[in-house]
Parts: structure tokens; sequence; C-alpha cells
């Protein structure tokens, strides 16, 4: 049998070649995310039969259906990072000369740890919107199927008094929760800008989440019956893609899709020829393969498939979920615009998805902090941005939001610094790390006493090495365990107190591989010395220095810092 198919396949090529008068020949890698990978094989395959060529020499492509945390997975372990949230992929998984994964967020978020990763070419040859998904009973029952949805009327359900079961999948893997949860926080903070609604939202969320889509389709309810409905999954978003999909399988309940106002960033399919590609041949072969897929040919393939055209077109062969408003912007010709350059985002940054993921992070996984605040007489100063309130005040604010934030599997300890403020130390304890299930109140009273100190210096270096060393000695495998320290200047201690170098030494001596402490260093205001606090990341591998210039930023900043795993932030 293996002679047979080593025959057949060289009397393959070689009938190819003859056939289209090409010598040679350039194999081509594309790693395509699940839903797309029919689509792009079959517009390879017809390409391939129409006498794929690039300067006379044989195009082979070979497209893998492989999901797009797997690959990003792989990207980060070939630059010594890693995306929150997910880790990196064994060796056995190769990055590929092409890379189709289903949003240009896995770009962001790879580029913001990795500045290095940099493909020579991103444009999108594909799009989904994103919707809400519904079994179409309750759709009909509650009076949406069809309709636009506001994000207001949504959140309103999230705790009525007959709240939807509302699920996600793992932001932190899956780039329509990601996308989702990113509108979805907007929103909320934009209807309550205490944070409380956008708090209350991620632990709904929460309770029913999953970790790949699959898995999420899987608990939606399997018949129309009141009980099955009434312990089944209400809603969840999603791509209109998986809609699509789901219902093509027949299910006894079909899913309704929900278009939401105003709509999220769609998930935009960007063709990525990666890094590696250099030789000559081989680029042509992935501008060729590009060239297939954002011909008119495609869009009928795409289609079948239940995607759009990335200007939001779509073919004969598109068919429009169940639910969809015939009037809607989300399914006539003329929606969407064409993106290029991992653009499609609408403005998203790097940062504002470690946002997210950082947030998901701390209400979802378990964790153990020490946060330690800086109460030196610099932190009277006044915020402008903040009507006037200090440093202090603003940063006891951000203080209660993150503790708000900090899911229940957590374990939180409070410390204040400044210069002698126990003795000749220059850091006191305020709460010992302890689990919030029965501490979060005492913990809260604690923000209180973060008065700033008259005239009480920095006392930095010495802090920061204690609170690495407290966080060391109680260290929980299968938790986050770090120290978050926030600090408005440089240090200044007194005469026998660390240097930065020996800090440095000192930091580096405590260092175990075999229990990482993440060290995140958080500057407030514009007179924090961010040098010093770059050379203290540096010395302990895996932590971060973010600065929040404008105070009023330090919540957003804190969020970002959890959900970046290396380098520094703005």
């Amino acid at each position: 049998m293996a002679i047979v198919v080593v025959i057949s396949g060289a009397w393959l090529t070689y009938q190819r070649f003859a056939d289209s008068g090409c010598t040679g020949s350039v194999r081509l890698s594309v790693a395509a995310a699940p839903e797309i990978a029919p689509a792009v094989k079959q517009v390879a395959d017809k390409w391939s039969q129409d006498g794929a060529e690039v300067g006379g020499t044989c195009v082979f492509v070979d497209v893998a259906d492989q999901s797009a945390a797997t690959v990003a997975g792989a990207v980060s372990r070939e630059h010594s990072v890693i995306l929150a949230g997910l880790g990196q992929a064994p060796e056995s998984v190769k990055v590929p000369d092409v890379w189709l994964p289903d949003s240009s967020t896995w770009l962001l978020r790879l580029k913001n740890e990795a500045s290095g990763f940099a493909p020579s070419k991103v444009v999108s040859v594909a799009q989904s919107p994103l919707v809400v998904a519904m079994p179409e009973p309750i759709a009909q029952k509650v009076g949406w199927e069809g309709k636009k949805l506001s994000w207001k009327t949504l959140l309103a359900q999230f705790n009525s008094d007959t709240p939807l079961k509302v699920g996600i999948v793992d932001p932190a893997r899956d780039a329509s929760g990601l996308m989702s949860l990113l509108a979805i926080s907007q929103s909320a903070t934009g209807l309550d800008p205490t944070g409380a609604k956008r708090v209350e939202s991620l632990r709904t969320l929460a309770e029913r989440d999953a970790k790949v889509r699959a898995e999420l389709l899987e608990s939606f309810p399997r018949a129309a019956t009141e009980d099955e409905l009434a312990s089944g999954l209400s809603a969840a978003p999603l791509s209109e893609e998986a809609v699509v999909s789901y219902n093509a399988q027949q299910p006894t309940v079909r899913l309704s899709a929900l278009y939401v106002d105003p709509s999220p960033p769609a998930l935009d399919y960007p063709y990525m020829i990666m890094p590696q590609v250099v030789d000559q041949q081989k680029a042509a072969a992935a501008d060729g393969l590009l060239a297939q897929l954002t011909g008119g040919g495609a869009k009928n393939a795409l289609g079948s498939a239940g995607l759009r055209a990335p200007d939001g077109t779509y073919g004969s062969t598109f068919k429009a979920p169940v639910g969809a408003p015939a009037a809607s912007p989300a399914i006539t010709p003329s929606a969407g615009k064409p993106a290029t350059g991992g653009t499609a985002a609408s403005g998203v940054t790097g940062a504002d998805l470690s946002g997210v993921v950082g947030s998901w992070i701390a209400t979802t996984l378990p964790g153990r902090a020490l946060a330690v605040f800086d109460v030196s007489g610099s932190m009277n100063e006044p915020v402008p941005t903040a009507g006037g309130a200090s440093r202090a005040e603003v940063t006891k604010q951000a203080a209660r939001a993150g503790l708000s934030l900090f899911g229940d599997d957590w374990q939180v300890g409070v410390w204040r610094f400044s210069t002698n403020l126990d003795g000749n130390k220059p850091y006191k304890q305020l709460e010992p790390i302890q689990p919030l299930t029965n501490a979060r109140d005492r913990l809260s009273r604690s923000i209180d006493k973060l008065n700033p100190v008259k005239d009480g210096g920095t006392g930095l270096y010495n802090t920061v090495l204690a609170s690495y060393l407290q966080v060391k000695k109680g260290y929980q495998g299968g938790r986050i365990n770090s120290v978050i320290l926030f600090t408005d200047g440089e240090d200044s201690s007194p005469p026998g107190g660390l240097s930065l170098e020996q800090l440095k030494v000192e930091l580096k001596k405590a260092y175990d591989p075999t229990k990482k402490i993440r060290l995140v260093l958080i500057g407030i205001g514009t007179e924090v010395n961010k040098d010093e606090l770059k050379a203290i990341e540096g010395a302990v591998e895996g932590s971060g220095a973010f600065f929040a210039e404008d105070p009023t930023d330090i919540t957003k900043i804190f969020a970002q810092a959890i959900g970046q795993r290396s380098g520094s932030g703005k």
C-alpha cells in the first residue's frame, strides 16, 4: 500500500507538472480557524486544478484546521512570551507559513507581548458579525426576535426578577468571547461609571463560561419543553457563523441571532504571512493564495461556511440566521467595510484587550496577591482630572474597584509604605494575605487607612524586596501569586536602605522558577521614575512596570497589568 501511495503521489505531481507546464514546486502551509478552513481548502484546490504556479513553479497548499488559540500558543512559544490565560503550545505544534485566525485580536495580543512579532502582510479575507445567540422559543417569548437589541436592554436582564442564563466562551482563548466581553464592559461602564455594573456583568457571565465554543453550544436546550428551556442556556454572545453552523445541524431547538446596537467589531479573519517566510517563491505563493481568497470566486465558498466577504457582502450560498431582521444592515450587502492590516478591531488596542483579559482573570481564576500602596507625602498632591481629589483618594477608589473585581477564590493582603512606618521599616502590614470569602469587608476598610504621611519619603527598594519575599514565603501552587505595588515617586530611603543594584541582586537571588511570583509595579502620575521601575521589572522574570500618567486611569491600568504577562505597559 505504501508503494502504491508513493507511486500515486508521484504520478499526480508529474501529471500536474505536465498539465500546467510548471517545473519544480513550492509548498505552502496554512493554519486556518476551523470554521473557515473548508472554504480555504476549497479555494486552494480550485486554484490547484487551474494550475497554481508562481514564476513557472507549481504551488501546493496544505491547509490545516487549527484553532487560533493553538497557533497563538505556538507563536508565543517561539517568541518566549505567554498570553495571559492561554499558555504556550507544545513543540509538536509548528508555526505555519500563513496563519488565518478568526480575528485580528490575536495579532494585537501577540504584538502587545512580543513586539518583534510582525507578519509581512495582514489582510482580512472574511467577516462574521458578533451577535447574541438565543434559543428561538425564548427570543420569541421576550419579543426580541427580528429586532435590534440595545446593550442596556440586554444588561438589564442579567439581574432582573427572571434573569437570563447567560454564558460566554473564555475570552482569553476565544476571540468572539473577548470582543463581546469588551463591548459588554464598555456598555456597562457607560451605564454605571462606578464600575459596579461592569463587575456584576463579569460575575454573571463567569457563572457559565466555557473553555471552547463547542462546550458552550452544548449548554443550549435540546428540546422545546418548559423544563428544558428553563434549565438550559438562555443567551450567549457568539459569531453569526456559529449560529448559522449550529442551525445547519437541524437541532430540535434552533438559535436566533440577535444583533446588538451598537454593534461590536466583527470577527475579521486576517490572512497573515508569517515573519519566517523569507523565501521569495514561498512569499509569492502566499500572495497568490491571498489573491484567490479575495477574488469574487471565493465569496460562495465563504457563504457555504456561514461567512461573509470582508466588506460584509455575501454570496448566493450564504443563509442568514434565524431571527435576522430583513432590513438590518447586519445582513445587507452594504454592511461593513473592508479590513486590511489587522485594523478590523475598530481602534481597539492590545492594551484594551489586556484589560479585558485581566478583568476576566481576576474574576474567574484563583489568585493570591499582596497589594502595596505608597503613602508618601507626595500622594497628597491634587489630581486635576479628578476634581482636585488627591492621588491617595484616587488610588483608594481604584483599590476598592480592584477588590470588587477579585473573585472569592482570591486571597489578598494590604500593606502601605513610606519611610519609618514600623520602626526603621518603610512598610507596615494593614491586613495579612487572607481569603476574600470571609475578609472582603475587612480588607475594604483597610483601604481607608491609606492616608499620606506628611513629609514621608518613598522607601521603595526595601518595600519591593520585603513584599516579594512575603508572597514567596506563603506561595501556593495552582494560583496566580503576585505583588501589586502602587507608587507615585522614586526611592528616597534614608541611609542604610538598599540601593537599586542591591535590590536587583537580592530579587534575582530570591527568584525561584518553581515558585513564580509576578511583580507588578504601577507608577502613578508624571513624577514617577519610569527608568527605576523598569530596572526593577527586569530583575524578575514575568514582572511588569505599568504607568498611569493620569491617576484616574489606575483602574484601567491595573486590569491591563493583570492581563499582560510580559513587558512594560503605558
